[in-house]
Formats: structure tokens, sequence, C-alpha cells
């Protein structure tokens, strides 16, 4: 769990200084720091998604995820939530959605294969080094988000605490499901969500992107179901 606590606590270090700054920051010059980071985001959703190997799974995984979330209503669940922080935090970031800054922080630090394959290794092998090249790049990510975003970046720092602490416990019990092209399709639909986030970032959109999680889940586990769609329908071709 050190490469885990590690990155949390460069989560929490990167946003606190970028909290620091942000209270000097102009509203022109906030504005066009949302900008720059959704079209910094739209580039790693975009390259991320390009992981991908079965177009098929992704659509399903995007569509099937986001009908199931919308039914769970889970964006509304999390923003309840954050209200009830924000209620306290309104007068210093009134124009800013805690919830946005949570959702969208969480994403970005926890969706993509470093997460996955690094808390795997560190799980089986108790080798860290992923987790921790991870954290650096989070150190600088966190800084840049809260500036832009507020507390809500900060405290992702407690989802990435469990997200990859428990990947980490459950390593051994996942790791036969997430091969190397199960964790290039879970990449790849957590990569659509990213770029979500981007074009709500630039103001382009307003999606409600927590709906979508559950495809993230869906993506693996289509990808080990293939190989049994694959033949089931050969025994159906051959007593055809």
């Amino acid at each position: 769990m050190i490469g885990v606590i590690v990155n949390v606590i460069t989560v929490i270090i990167g946003s606190s200084v970028g909290l620091l700054f942000k209270k000097g920051i102009p509203e022109r010059v906030n504005k066009a720091a949302m900008i720059g980071l959704g079209a910094c985001s739209l580039y790693i959703g975009i390259s991320g998604s390009l992981k991908g190997e079965n177009v098929l799974i992704m659509i399903i995984s995007v569509v099937f995820g986001g009908i199931i979330g919308t039914a769970l209503n889970i964006d509304r669940t999390i923003t309840r939530l954050a209200e009830k922080v924000e209620a306290k935090f309104k007068k210093k970031d009134a124009n800013i959605s805690i919830a946005e800054g949570l959702i969208s922080a969480t994403l970005l630090f926890c969706v993509g294969s470093m997460t996955i394959t690094g808390s795997i290794q560190a799980g089986l092998t108790g080798d860290n080094s992923i987790l921790i090249t991870k954290a650096m790049l989070d150190l600088f990510s966190s800084l840049m988000l809260a500036s832009g975003l507020g507390f809500g970046v900060l405290l992702s720092a407690g989802a990435v605490f469990v997200i990859e602490g428990g990947l980490v416990l459950l390593a051994g019990l996942i790791s036969p499901l997430m091969s190397a092209g199960a964790v290039n399709e879970m990449t790849c639909a957590g990569s659509i969500l990213i770029i979500m986030i981007a074009t709500n970032l630039m103001g382009i959109t307003k999606i409600k992107v927590a709906d979508f999680l559950p495809a993230i889940l869906f993506a693996p586990i289509l990808y080990n179901l293939v190989p049994l769609f694959e033949k089931l329908w050969a025994l159906i071709v051959e007593r055809i």
C-alpha cells in the first residue's frame, strides 16, 4: 500500500498548492485555464480511447453503462454528497461545483492503465514503482486541476485511496480477469468518459459524466465474455 499512500499524499499536496494559487487568479485567467485543462484532458481521452482493440466492446460498455448509471442516478447521488460539503465552502468557491471537481479529478486520476497495472503489480509482487511514477504525474495534474476546479479535487484524494487501495487488496482475485487486452478495453471506455469531462471543462457540454461510470466495469467483463460467445457461436454454426 506504500504506492497508494504516496499517490494520495501527492494529490493532497498538489491540490492544496493549486487552491492557494487559485485565490490570486483573476476570473478571466481562471476561465482560460479551464479551457486549457479541457484541451489537455481531451488529448488524454483521445489517446487512451485508441488503446481499445474492439470498438463494439467500447460502444456496448458506454451505452449500457450510461443507461444503468442514469437509471441508478449515480450522478445525483454523488452530487448530493458533495453538496453537503459544498455548502460549507460556497462563499469561498461560489462559481465552482465541488461535485464537478471531485468527479472530474477522480476519473482523471483513477482511469488508466497505470492505475490498474500499478495497483495489481503492487498487490501481487509488492513492487510500487508504477504507482509512485503515477503519483509524481498526479502531483502536477492535481495542482493544475485544483486551480481551476477548486476544493473537489482535494477530496478526490479519498477516492484515489479507496480505488487504488481496493485494487491492491483484490489483486490476487482480479488479476486473471485483467489481462493486457482487458486493461486496454477498460482504459478505452474510461477515456471516453475523460473526453466527456474535457468538453464539460471547455463549456461545450454539460454531461453528467458520473452516470457513465458503469461503463468502466462493463468493458473488462465484456472482453472476457467475448471468447465464450465466439465458442458458443462456433458450436451453433457446426450444428447448423
